[in-house]
């Protein structure tokens, strides 16, 4: 598949899920939005209807006080009196609301004539005796309303200039903000104070917290009073984001699968580019590997029929550089296919490290005499400052000699043609660790490709020259051996400038 396609299929897929998770916010947030307004609506209807409970507990409490010294003077006069009787109603929609009525009760003997039908009195009698009967229920009518209307003008210009506390049993508003909440759907925690109209703070409950105060409600507790008299309660839920958001929880889980599935996607999608990289680097190992073999193989086969020559025979010196040619060049075939065995031997497990005491200070000057020849034939030169106090350390004596060959064939393999060969080995301590480090000045590696070289088959491109021999491998086993004696190595490295390798070993006392 090509990696125009992948992209094409990782872009509409990725636009989808994103889209699907989009759709799932804003509609989560939708219906936050409106059961924010439901739970609004919801707190005003309440508090409307505590409201309304507390003017009509202060018109009872009026009407009760003011009638009162009437029904006194009444009783001491012989006259009818006004009750005030007090009970709930139901409204045909559930709602509860208080209802007052008014009855008359009088002490006096009725004055009104008796009914009496006989033929002393005449015809007329009967109605005579209605309009008398008539006549009374009227006055009586006019005598409570002038009494009601009385205390009307009184609660008008008398009450609203009394100071709240007066007018409010404030363990009664708590009761009706209660019920009131409740009869619309609220159980939930609340805390409320009670504001006069100078903005002064005269109650607040008994379990006042400060928690969710900057989602307030306010409502007047006395519609009908002046504006400018007006007391408002204020009333706070420090639960409400909880109890709106448990409202729409349902939806966090298909949120948290969608955002798992996106993930999933995303891995996926790395996974295919990687094996496509992988194998593209496959591929290249394996063009690497034939150009490495197709050397040795062909000067072998080219030395096997001069072998065929009848005058190679006759010259002994000819014959032994022939037999010298094919022995080294099966070394080398041989070798390329061991580096091949051993990092494949190197996927299925550990290295097999034959461990013991080492001095590194001399592993490596052994090295740097072995590996002079190579860099004096390039003109080349090596330093080395082994200024390590404590050089022992437990490792492989073979493979640690491997390594430090290997960088330093690196550096003979990457130099620049214009510039003669320098190398320099350092070594020194740091607390608890040996430090290794090979540098040169070759012609460095990218910054974008530095953190590639140790990846198994990697090869910085060099488009299709093969001038630099090799299957990728090398810095891929230095790794590995370096990892398996529990140290660490990282390069750096700046183009046409060099490149520095740093290895980190654990001392033998640690």
């Amino acid at each position: 598949m090509k990696k125009s396609t992948i992209w094409i299929l990782g872009v509409v897929m990725g636009l989808s899920f994103l889209s699907l998770l989009y759709l799932q916010i804003s509609y989560i947030e939708e219906m936050v939005k409106m059961r924010n307004e439901q739970f609004d609506e919801a707190v005003k209807r309440g508090l409307m209807a505590a409201s309304k409970d507390v003017e009509s507990a202060e018109v009872d409490r009026w009407l009760r006080e003011d009638i009162s010294e009437a029904e006194k003077r009444a009783w001491e006069q012989g006259k009818s009196v006004v009750q005030i009787e007090q009970f709930t109603a139901t409204s045909p929609d559930g709602s509860r609301y208080p209802v007052m009525e008014l009855r008359t009760i009088t002490n006096a003997q009725s004055e009104l004539p008796r009914a009496m039908i006989s033929r002393k009195h005449g015809t007329k009698t009967i109605p005579q005796t209605a309009r008398s009967q008539a006549d009374f229920i009227k006055n009586r009518y006019l005598y409570q309303r002038a009494l009601l209307d009385e205390v009307a003008w009184q609660m008008i210009y008398t009450v609203s200039s009394k100071p709240v506390e007066e007018r409010v049993n404030f363990k009664n508003l708590d009761q009706y903000l209660k019920s009131g909440l409740v009869d619309n759907g609220i159980d939930l925690k609340y805390h409320f104070k009670v504001i006069d109209r100078d903005g002064r703070e005269v109650y607040r409950c008994s379990d006042y917290v400060d928690e969710g105060s900057e989602a307030s409600y306010s409502q007047p507790l006395f519609l009908n009073d002046p504006p400018a008299r007006m007391s408002t309660v204020k009333i706070h839920f420090p639960g409400k984001r909880d109890y709106i958001f448990d409202s729409v929880s349902f939806m966090i889980p298909s949120m948290i699968f969608t955002f798992v599935l996106l993930i999933t996607f995303i891995f996926t999608i790395y996974i295919v580019f990687r094996q496509k990289k992988l194998t593209e680097m496959k591929n290249d190992f394996i063009n690497n590997m034939t150009h490495e073999f197709k050397t040795p193989i062909s000067t072998i086969s080219l030395a096997a029929q001069m072998l065929k020559d009848p005058a190679v025979g006759k010259s002994p010196a000819m014959f032994q550089h022939i037999s010298t040619v094919i022995n080294d060049e099966t070394k080398r075939l041989r070798f390329q296919v061991e580096k091949v065995l051993q990092m494949s031997m190197f996927d299925k497990q550990r290295a097999t490290l034959k461990m013991k005491e080492l001095d590194a200070n001399e592993l490596i000057t052994g090295v740097i005499n072995t590996f002079a020849l190579k860099v004096e034939r390039y003109n080349g030169n090596i330093e080395s400052e082994l200024d390590a106090t404590d050089p022992i350390i437990f490792a492989d004596e073979m493979h640690l000699t491997n390594v430090i060959f290997n960088l330093m064939d690196n550096a003979v393999k990457y130099k620049r043609p214009d510039e003669e060969l320098e190398l320099k080995v350092k070594t020194w301590n740091e607390p608890g660790k040996l430090m290794i480090s090979i540098q040169d000045n070759g012609i460095g590696i990218k910054k974008e490709n530095l953190k590639k070289i140790f990846e198994k088959f990697y090869r910085v491109h060099t488009g299709n020259l093969h001038d630099v021999k090799g299957f990728g491998l090398g810095l891929s086993y230095v790794k590995k051996i370096i990892t398996d004696h529990k140290g660490t190595i990282r390069a750096e490295s700046e183009l046409n400038v060099g490149t520095k390798f740093i290895i980190a070993l654990p001392l033998l006392k640690n």
